[in-house]
C-alpha cells in the first residue's frame, strides 16, 4: 500500500477579502474532487487573504498511480489561473 500525500501553497491576487478567497479554494477543490479520487482540504494560513494551502491525499497500490493523482491536482491547480503556486511538499509513504 503506497500513500500519497501534498501540501500545496497558493498565491491568489485577486480576491480582496477571506470571502472571496474561500469562494475561490472551494471551486478548485471541487474542480479536483470532480475529476480526480482524492482527499483534498485547505489545510492552512486560512487567516491569510492571498494566501492558501491546501492538502491532498491518495492511497493506492502502485506509486505511479499515486504520483500520477498528484501531478493532475497540481495541473488542474495551474490550469484554473486563478491561483499561482508557490511551495509544493510532496511524499510517499
Amino acid at each position: 500500500m503506497i500513500i500519497g500525500y501534498a501540501t500545496i501553497t497558493l498565491m491568489l491576487y485577486s480576491p480582496s477579502s477571506l470571502k472571496e478567497k474561500r469562494q475561490i479554494i472551494k471551486s478548485i477543490l471541487s474542480k479536483i474532487r470532480t475529476n480526480l479520487n482524492v482527499s483534498c482540504a485547505e489545510v492552512g494560513l486560512n487567516d491569510k487573504w492571498q494566501l492558501a494551502q491546501i492538502g491532498v491525499a491518495t492511497i493506492s497500490n502502485d506509486k505511479k498511480i499515486v504520483d500520477t493523482q498528484i501531478n493532475s491536482v497540481i495541473n488542474i491547480i495551474e490550469r484554473d489561473g486563478r491561483a499561482e503556486i508557490v511551495d509544493i511538499f510532496v511524499n510517499t509513504i
